[in-house]
């Protein structure tokens, strides 16, 4: 079944909402709805979404606060919708990550015309991120994309988040030697005390899980006095597509 992208519309005046969802829906589109900042958290966690046409005057949270919120967590494509035509309004909706603005009244053959580019241009971004973020080694498959490790044998093997942030650092860095206080940085992103032991832990952890042997290690080497370096077998380096 062929994806139908979907969209949903935040809004606070009901005839605008009903308006642009009867547009988009005629277009072939999936829609949803919502007049407030609960409504957006709840469509989000109920369904995968493509747009989101968002307005900037909402009460409680309004749009640009909702954006800075959103932007913490997703790269979802977003429109703001206003009926404002102060430019400095649309100077800070694009710096807080809104790919589009738009102001009332508009086309909504151009409003159509901007969302379907929009997605097909954040679409083709993702995936292409997707392919980027792959490592490959020895069979194994790290996607950094949907933080996943897949086993030789198509098996998924869990990490926690402080294990895969570890792995995919290693794996960027393949071949080259790196410190403790330098893989403290990617695992943590905080300072900690000189004498910590949490990447040692991590990479016996590690190791458990992607080594035939974790006592004799052929992959994740320690490097006395320094740290640790990665090693594929397949090539000596592990590949990133």
């Amino acid at each position: 079944m062929a994806h139908q992208d979907h969209i949903l519309i935040v809004d606070d005046e009901p005839v605008t909402r009903t308006t642009l969802a009867g547009y988009f829906t005629k277009a072939g589109y999936r829609v949803s709805e919502a007049e407030d900042g609960t409504g957006l958290w709840a469509a989000l966690k109920a369904s995968e979404v493509d747009l989101i046409l968002l307005d900037i005057g909402l009460p409680g949270d309004d749009g640009f606060a909702l954006l800075r919120k959103l932007r913490r967590t997703s790269e979802v494509a977003v429109i703001l919708v206003t009926g404002k035509t102060d430019e400095i309004d649309r100077i800070i909706g694009l710096e807080l990550g809104a790919h589009d603005y738009v102001t009332k009244p508009f086309n909504p053959r151009e409003l159509l015309a901007r969302a379907k580019n929009l997605i097909h241009l954040t679409r083709a971004a993702r995936e292409a991120d997707d392919t980027r973020s792959t490592n490959r080694f020895d069979g194994w498959v790290l996607s950094k994309a949907s933080r996943r490790l897949t086993s030789p044998t198509g098996e998924d093997v869990p990490l926690t988040r402080g294990e895969f942030d570890l792995l995919a650092a290693l794996l960027s860095n393949n071949g080259r030697v790196m410190s403790r206080d330098s893989l403290l940085d990617h695992v943590s992103h905080r300072d900690w005390a000189p004498n910590d032991r949490t990447i040692d832990v991590l990479v016996g952890r590690v190791r458990r899980k992607i080594e035939d042997d974790p006592k004799w290690p052929k992959r994740l080497i320690t490097v006395h006095g320094i740290g640790y370096v990665f090693v594929g077998e397949d090539s000596g380096r592990a590949s990133a597509q």
